[in-house]
């Protein structure tokens, strides 16, 4: 880390990772509380992803990026976002389950998927707060 830009842009991505965990915990108990038992595989990722989502845009507000937009804006882009990241998500949890490893263990299904949004919503959620990418 050698410049001041690179030591605020690690500052915000640990905070991001912090949010993010948060918000992954409130999607995990969701999605396994629903999969199998309510909602098929599907389902209970769209449900699940969704409510982490709003849980993670006001901590995205609250604690990791400054709002350089108007609020009501910024939610219309994290929304319009995440959907990408839905889209993302719930492809990975769809064609990982067609495999009977990954069918059998639904945590490690949604673990691969929540780890390859991680890094696309971070710099698309940076966009729609801070109006930058980097």
């Amino acid at each position: 880390m050698n410049t001041f830009k690179e030591k605020i842009i690690l500052k915000k991505e640990i905070k991001f990772a912090f949010s993010g965990i948060a918000a992954i915990v409130v999607d995990y108990v969701i999605y396994l509380l629903l999969v199998n038992r309510v909602f098929s595989e599907t389902i209970s990722n769209i449900i699940s992803y969704s409510c982490g989502v709003v849980f993670n845009f006001f901590l995205h507000k609250r604690f990791v990026f400054e709002l350089r937009r108007p609020a009501t804006h910024a939610f219309a882009l994290s929304m319009l976002i995440s959907i990408g990241g839905l889209g993302i998500s719930t492809a990975m949890v769809f064609f990982l389950s067609k495999n009977a490893f990954f069918f059998k263990h639904q945590y490690l299904t949604k673990l691969c998927s929540t780890a390859v949004v991680f890094f696309y919503n971070f710099f698309m959620k940076r966009f729609a707060f801070e109006k930058r990418f980097y």
